[in-house]
């Protein structure tokens, strides 16, 4: 932690302002030239955060630095107010913990793709036509009671949404120094899991047996008849929010990881937020006077560009606006909307193009843009900055910061 970190936690202190942080997951996009060069922000019917954006501050953010693609867990720890080059994690125990998976000091956890591959196990599809989420504790069980352990390392599956799974291994001296399997496009075969070290081979070699055995066991079990492993990693210790900030926060989401990173950050997770947008902003009502900062997170934003569905991209968009009005019942003293990374559904995958950014509170200074996009940002009060400086400027406008110096 460096020392301007260390002077916003000297200079927090309380109060009974409220902050609420939308994250539209990979809500950043460029113009796309089969929708009149627009974005999805662009061509989205939006008039309810018009509206808002007429009393906002806006600008652009870094995730991690200028020109690098973030995954998830970066893209969200900095909008936490964590250095996620400092607090570094991987995908695997995010999604363990936010399946509640007890994690020990010394295991492993990883995140697992479902995926479609052909009788020479090329992969054909790394989701494996995002298969139910029923269809997936199906396979799962049958793994579980088909690999207990291996080499005397004990293996721990647990089924997470759709095509998504969790595994942990659980044994003596095990490193999570790990290469990913998966080959990050279709046509190629999973690759070998490989140790970055010395202290990680006895892993490796446990990781590429795991997938030898799973794949004799859902071989045949098409579309699922492979699977690709990313992001093992170990337990980490990283200090709370409440610590760091004096924030009292809570979470709000439906997916696993998001619900994994919000635990290690101190927040309060709510289990049954909801299921849809609607839900999940009523539930906020609800607890709008237990807490001082609240995590919403809306998943589909990111999905619908990852599968290059600009128009979906641009629905959930609009029904976000839609059930916007339900959050803002309770008027929180800051409303920031943004995203944790860009997708542009032109590229179908994440990206390193800037994130837009919207803070509404009564002390922000409002651009008088007339909508939230990518355009309107770019010429923002707010100009562009590093992701993880975010929660700096959610606590000034909460009025949570004092004065540094004379």
């Amino acid at each position: 932690m460096n020392n301007r970190d260390n002077l916003i936690e000297k200079l927090v202190t309380q109060n009974n302002q409220k902050i609420l942080l939308l994250v539209m997951d990979g809500i950043g996009d460029i113009p796309h030239k089969d929708f009149g060069k627009k974005t999805p922000l662009e061509y989205a019917i939006t008039p309810n955060l018009d509206k808002l954006a007429k009393d906002s501050i806006m600008g652009k953010m870094i995730p991690v630095l200028p020109g690098v693609t973030p995954g998830s867990g970066p893209g969200h720890l900095g909008l936490f107010g964590y250095d996620p080059m400092q607090y570094q994690m991987g995908r695997g125990i995010l999604e363990a913990v936010g399946l509640s998976l007890d994690i020990k000091d010394g295991d492993i956890a990883f995140r697992c793709n479902f995926a479609s591959a052909d009788d020479n196990g090329v992969i054909t599809d790394r989701r494996a036509g995002r298969i139910p989420t029923e269809k997936c504790e199906e396979l799962c069980s049958l793994i579980s009671q088909s690999i207990k352990e291996i080499d005397g390392v004990e293996v721990i599956v647990r089924p997470s949404m759709q095509h998504r799974f969790v595994v942990a291994f659980r044994g003596q001296n095990l490193c999570d120094a790990l290469t990913d399997s998966d080959p990050l496009t279709e046509g190629k075969r999973p690759l070998e899991v490989k140790a970055l070290n010395e202290k990680a081979e006895l892993a490796a070699q446990i990781a590429n047996k795991f997938y030898q055995e799973v794949r004799r066991v859902i071989k045949d079990l098409k579309p699922a008849n492979s699977f690709l492993m990313r992001g093992f990693s170990g337990k980490p210790r990283i200090p709370s929010m409440m610590e760091r900030f004096k924030l009292n926060s809570v979470c709000l989401a439906s997916y696993p990881m998001y619900k994994g990173l919000s635990k290690l950050v101190g927040m309060t997770v709510i289990d049954e937020a909801g299921k849809n947008i609607e839900e999940l902003f009523h539930k906020y009502n609800e607890l709008h006077n237990k807490y001082d900062f609240f995590f919403i997170h809306v998943k589909y934003t990111d999905s619908s560009g990852e599968d290059g569905n600009f128009a979906q991209k641009a629905k959930i968009i609009e029904e976000v606006d839609k059930a916007l009005p339900i959050i803002l019942e309770k008027k929180p003293n800051v409303l920031c909307v943004t995203g944790d990374h860009s997708t542009p559904s032109f590229m179908k995958a994440h990206s390193w193009h800037l994130v837009p950014v919207m803070i509404s509170s009564d002390y922000c200074g409002a651009d008088g843009a007339m909508r939230f996009t990518e355009n309107a940002c770019n010429s923002g009060g707010l100009g562009t900055f590093e992701s993880r400086y975010l929660i700096n400027y959610l606590l000034a406008n909460a009025m949570k910061l004092n004065k540094f110096g004379a």
